[in-house]
Order: C-alpha cells, then structure tokens, then sequence
C-alpha cells in the first residue's frame, strides 16, 4: 500500500490552510476534541451501565443458586 511521504504530508496541510484559513482549523480542531472526549464518556458510561447489569445478573443467580 502507498505511504504519503513528508513532501505530500506538507502539500496536503498547505491545501486545507488555504482552503479553511488557521482560525477555522483551530475552531475545527477544537470541536474534533470535544466530540471524541464526548464519545469516550458516553462509551465509558454505557460500559459501567452494563457491568452493573452483569453483576446484578450474577448476585440473582447466586441466590436462585443457594435455594
């Protein structure tokens, strides 16, 4: 597979300078941020809400266990 060397790196990066101007890439990159920090919270949220419905699973089956 073609890797981009650091001349096509830098020529791409130049492209969306003029195209977007620095404040926009700033305001872009800033937003980019917020929605991956975003979705880790959500990903992490959702992973607590199921350990605890595993776990709640489990102590149900310990007690039908015992009886």
């Amino acid at each position: 597979m073609w890797k981009p060397g650091i001349a096509e790196i830098v020529i791409v990066l130049v492209i969306v300078v003029l195209l977007f101007g620095p404040g926009r890439i700033a305001k872009i990159s800033k937003e980019l941020g917020s929605s991956i920090t975003a979705f880790k919270e959500g990903l992490n949220e959702s992973r607590k809400d199921a350990d605890k419905e595993a776990d709640k699973q489990d102590s149900e089956t310990d007690k039908t266990d015992d009886q």
